[in-house]
């Protein structure tokens, strides 16, 4: 049986797989790395090195997607495969670093009651807005992890150095699954990634989806998670 570990996202857990894991079969054991525990970057990777196994096929979401690209080049020998899903390895965006300034002042002062709708509209596709299956599962995780951990999260990840160049450097089977829709990762960002590792398979999903990936197209991805570990 195949062990998979994930790595969630920013203000996300398990929950965040809970509509793809289904669709895999029982062909699979899965382990689930706890982010949110970690109170700094460092702890970030400790706990990926801790949770994941020793030969990790390591499926990625996001922020912990870069985390494990981070890890990948730093412990090339636990990586037996790589799943990028949502993410690029180029850090992120001047506007959403702009944005991520702005919003830790206000949830400093402020109660924290979840995702806003503003933000909502940045992560998701737009018929995925009433989605209560979707929608439901955000709110939840945003809600019970907290301003804690998203300010934590926000604070430490905020300046992550370039490191799609050393991409090339992973020599283990690398997938990337990406939406042309998502807003906070560009496509064209997501595609350099063939540039410097030509073997990585890159999954371009052209609609149906924002960033929030496995929880708005699951069944795409399972079929692409699938068709990689066969």
């Amino acid at each position: 049986m195949m062990r998979l570990d994930f790595v969630p996202g920013t203000l996300c857990d398990e929950r965040m797989w809970g509509r793809l894991l289904p669709l895999l079969g029982d062909g699979f054991e899965f382990n689930h790395i706890p982010l949110h525990k970690a109170r700094s970057r460092a702890r970030m990777q400790e706990l990926i090195s801790a949770h994941a196994a020793p030969k990790a096929n390591l499926v990625a979401f996001s922020l912990g997607a870069y985390l494990a690209v981070e890890f990948a080049l730093t412990n090339p020998d636990r990586v037996n495969s790589l799943v990028i899903i949502a993410s690029s390895a180029k850090g992120l965006q001047e506007k959403e670093k702009a944005t991520r300034l702005r919003i830790i002042p206000l949830l400093e002062k402020n109660h924290y009651t979840g995702m806003t709708q503003m933000r909502l509209r940045e992560i998701l596709a737009p018929e995925h807005m009433d989605d209560p299956a979707i929608v439901d599962v955000i709110q939840a995780m945003a809600v019970e992890l907290g301003k804690d951990v998203l300010l934590t999260q926000f604070r430490t990840t905020i300046e992550r150095p370039d490191l799609m160049s050393r991409t090339g450097e992973l020599q283990c089977p690398l997938m990337i699954v990406a939406s042309e829709q998502d807003k906070l990762v560009p496509a064209g960002d997501v595609r350099e990634f063939t540039t410097y590792n030509p073997a990585a398979q890159l999954h371009m999903l052209t609609e149906g989806s924002g960033h929030m990936i496995p929880l708005e197209a699951p069944q795409a991805l399972a079929k692409h998670l699938l068709a990689f570990y066969a």
